[in-house]
């Protein structure tokens, strides 16, 4: 398919800027300049905008002819009338701007009315025996504002900041009325790609933007430019070229995807298998979304997990800032294959009952000026703050100014298009805290003083963008998942926003992994199991939290991931089955499986692991780079720009000569266990006992007993454990199972019973008068439960607890049906 070159439609001038209405930071008036191209004119697929090294394009000039010249185009004289779409076939032909400038120019009370048609949607076929399928969402409407009040009820401590939540509160009821008076409610107000950037209709494409600092020649206040549009659907790295290119997107009826496939209702438990597409390839290469779909989704499946998330989807272009450096914010990224190949592979994942989650950057953006957001109208407070506001120090990055208008109508818009577009069923909101902030979370202690989240330091504005967009996403979209990476724990973050709250499903219990990382560092000796127990349960009622003892924060370079803390430069020379181990590979195995359970057991209400980490992949993620020296000097050297260490090396777990393989069967076995008993979405969580002496952890979660020694050389035999409820016990999961890697030292034909009867005893031995006896098979014997409650728990029974090792115990008539791995 050829892509027609050359049409560098820059950002189109505001024709005056006006003071902000009460309330906001921003500008809600909303002029905007509109080219309207003939129909059939050039190529469905064209080059949208042309990113140059140098300020030095020719300026845009509309004339009284209404003929637009394009920058870049080889005419000398500034004046000329004749544009030039630049193809490889050297197509040359006038555009008319049929309107002249369409001025959406409104008066203070008065916005863009965007007309509400329907969603956009793509109408093409995959082959001539299959028809679009429709997704099953429930209704499509956005609840009114609630009172706000029942986050008191549900958290009386928030009472003595009742002042700042009830202003917040009110800001967020103010803007819904102000949005529905001005743009007709939230529900049109999320659809601005139907009216911005370009937009085909029966008689043309129109090209709109929101500009206010840029002139009518494009004579900006720092140059004359030409940008990427700012609502462009595609780009890409031209060859030789550093930065990147608008393309605007519209292949042929017969070659745009329709989905077939319904999307999957959202599951109870959520088990999260995070994902980068580009390095899911076992090869040094960028792979495709073709290849991740037939290769890597199938492979998630198997594993358990009934959800993917997906990372690096927005378009940036700096591929080893992992995504989170925006360029395009509409646009998937276009290493890995077109629009088109990306929904294929979210309509795969949906064959297969997996939910799509998307990692979405609303937190910052690249400060890239030529391929980016940032001066895009030539302005520094445009799309985001001014000044040093508008600039994250750590980050490299400009910042959103959530109090303007039309950053609302972006962002909204922008989420709701992954959604309506290309099916998403939900998003992991990257950098929340860095949102939620003034200080964005840099070189802040949060000990869990309630003042700490209601201050000053609050960004209001940005609070209540949160509110609106999961308002959205949940009254649009009611299956829609939202999770937001937070790791201050404000209070209220996964409250309806109707109660008051920020209105996510959940939140990225980001405290665990970094504890784990912290008790790697010390002797075994030194772990405290309160410490582990008080990590792991340490949520707000009610506020539902993501589980995950490692994402890929913790697998780049620079960092190591678990099983390498563990384990280190052992794993390059002792994981094949057929060669001796070492102690540290057998420590490290044996707490990589128990860290993951109790992560998964206690941590949270879903889980989440990153691609790899499921086998302890051996090595960190390094994105192929070249020497560069920093600001203030420091040399850092590059890698020759590899990919070796930017892939994963999936054959490595699947190999069944090596190590790795017992790890990713055990986690396989963990995930399949959920399914069956649903245990980490159960309202029964019970921690009887955290031994500091012992080393065992023993809780209760659902109908599930989880017993863990942690001990490095104690076993425990009629090691006793309490439960809620009477019966019979069986093993459902054993982290010394050889298929795991283990050494055998249970055996699963066993049956452990509660007290169910008193038994006669022998008068003569008092000390069994406290005893009852029960038929208790273990070795064939006969043992004796003690009487009575036991770690404040009615019930109990005895097990053998080896050294490292976890075991799940299931009531055995729940275990009548196999669990099927």
């Amino acid at each position: 398919m050829v892509y027609a070159s050359g049409i560098r439609l820059p950002c189109v001038p505001h024709l005056y800027k006006s003071s902000a209405p009460s309330g906001f930071n921003g500008d809600r008036r909303s002029t905007s300049l509109s080219f309207l191209l003939k129909k059939d004119s050039f190529s469905r697929k064209i080059f949208a905008g042309k990113s140059s090294k140098e300020f030095d394009a020719s300026p845009l000039i509309i004339t009284a002819s209404e003929k637009v010249l394009v920058p870049g185009s080889q005419s000398d004289d500034p004046s000329a009338v004749t544009d030039q779409l630049e193809t490889p076939e050297t197509v040359s032909e006038d555009i008319e701007v049929r309107n002249g400038i369409e001025s959406l120019q409104m008066e203070d009370n008065e916005n863009v009315e965007i007309e509400d048609h329907g969603p956009v949607t793509l109408q093409g076929k995959v082959s001539s025996e299959k028809s679009e399928v429709k997704s099953e969402v429930g209704p499509r409407s956005i609840p009114p504002p609630g009172a706000g009040q029942k986050i008191y009820e549900i958290d009386p401590n928030l009472l003595g900041h009742r002042q700042h939540l009830d202003y917040r509160y009110g800001r967020y009821k103010q803007m819904c009325e102000d949005i529905d008076k001005y743009e007709g409610g939230l529900a049109a107000f999320s659809r601005g790609y139907e009216k911005f950037g370009f937009i085909r209709s029966d008689t043309g494409i129109t090209y709109r933007e929101w500009a206010p600092g840029a002139k009518i020649h494009m004579d900006t206040p720092s140059g004359i430019k030409d940008s990427i549009p700012a609502w462009i659907k595609f780009s890409v790295q031209a060859p030789g070229e550093i930065p990147y290119n608008g393309i605007y997107y519209d292949p042929p009826e017969e070659e745009k995807y329709v989905f077939q496939h319904p999307q999957p209702k959202k599951p109870k438990s959520l088990r999260i298998y995070e994902a980068h597409v580009g390095m899911s390839s076992t090869e040094p290469i960028i792979n495709t979304y073709a290849n991740f779909r037939d290769d890597v989704l199938p492979r998630i499946k198997r594993l358990g997990y009934n959800a993917v998330q997906i990372m690096a989807v927005q378009e940036h272009s700096y591929y080893a800032s992992f995504g989170y450096h925006v360029t395009n914010f509409f646009a998937p990224s276009s290493r890995c294959g077109t629009p088109d190949d990306l929904k294929s592979l979210i309509d795969k994942a949906h064959e297969l009952g997996l939910l799509v989650l998307m990692d979405i950057v609303h937190s910052h953006a690249s400060n890239n000026v030529l391929d980016g957001l940032n001066m895009f109208d030539g302005t520094d407070g445009h799309y985001f703050h001014s000044g040093s506001r508008g600039y994250h120090w750590m980050w490299d990055s400009r910042l959103f100014n959530y109090g303007s208008w039309e950053v609302l109508r972006f962002l909204l818009s922008n989420a709701r298009w992954w959604l309506e577009e290309y099916k998403f069923d939900g998003f992991r909101f990257d950098g929340v805290t860095s949102m939620m902030y003034t200080h964005h979370g840099l070189q802040v202690a949060f000990t869990g003083n309630y003042s700490e989240y209601f201050g000053f330091a609050t960004d209001v504005d940005a609070v209540v963008y949160l509110m609106l967009v999961n308002d959205m996403i949940h009254g649009l979209y009611p299956e829609a998942v939202s999770i937001g990476e937070d790791v201050s724990g404000m209070p209220t973050f996964c409250i309806p926003v109707q109660d008051g709250g920020v209105g996510f499903d959940y939140r990225l219990q980001m405290a665990i992994a970094d504890k784990w990382i912290q008790l790697l560092k010390k002797r075994d000796e030194d772990w405290k199991m309160g410490e582990i127990v008080h990590t792991m349960t340490n949520r707000r009622w009610l506020e539902k939290c993501v589980a995950y003892a490692e994402s890929h924060d913790q697998a780049l370079v620079g960092d190591k991931t678990i099983a390498f803390w563990l384990m280190d430069k052992d794993m390059y020379d002792f994981m094949a089955l057929d060669r001796p181990s070492t102690p540290l590979i057998d420590r490290g195995i044996a707490l990589h499986k128990m860290i993951r359970l109790i992560t998964m057991g206690l941590g949270g209400e879903a889980y989440l692991n990153f691609m790899g980490n499921e086998f302890g992949h051996p090595e960190w993620i390094d994105f192929p780079r070249v020497d560069q020296r920093l600001p203030n000097g420091q040399f850092v050297p590059g890698n020759n720009f590899s990919y070796d260490k930017c892939r994963r090396r999936f054959d490595l777990g699947d190999a069944d000569y090596l190590r790795y393989r017992g790890m990713q069967e055990f986690d396989r076995a963990m995930q399949h266990l959920e399914e069956k008993y649903g245990f980490m979405t159960s309202e029964h969580q019970y921690v009887s006992r955290k031994d500091e002496g012992d080393r065992v952890i023993v809780f209760e979660r659902g109908n599930l007993v989880f017993v863990f020694n942690f001990h490095w050389n104690s076993s425990y035999s009629d090691y006793r454990v309490g439960c809620l409820k009477p019966g019979k016990y069986k093993i459902v999961l054993d982290s010394d199972d050889p298929l795991f890697g283990g050494y055998k030292r249970l055996d699963h034909n066993a049956e452990y019973f509660s007290l169910v009867r008193k038994s006669p005893v022998d008068n003569s031995s008092p000390a069994l008068a406290p005893y009852f006896m029960v038929n208790y098979r273990v070795l064939n014997a006969m043992v004796l439960v003690q009487e009575g409650w036991y770690d404040d728990q009615p019930h109990s029974f005895l097990v053998y607890a080896p050294s490292r090792t976890a075991v799940v115990y299931a009531l055995a008539d729940e275990e009548e049906q196999p669990l099927n791995v």
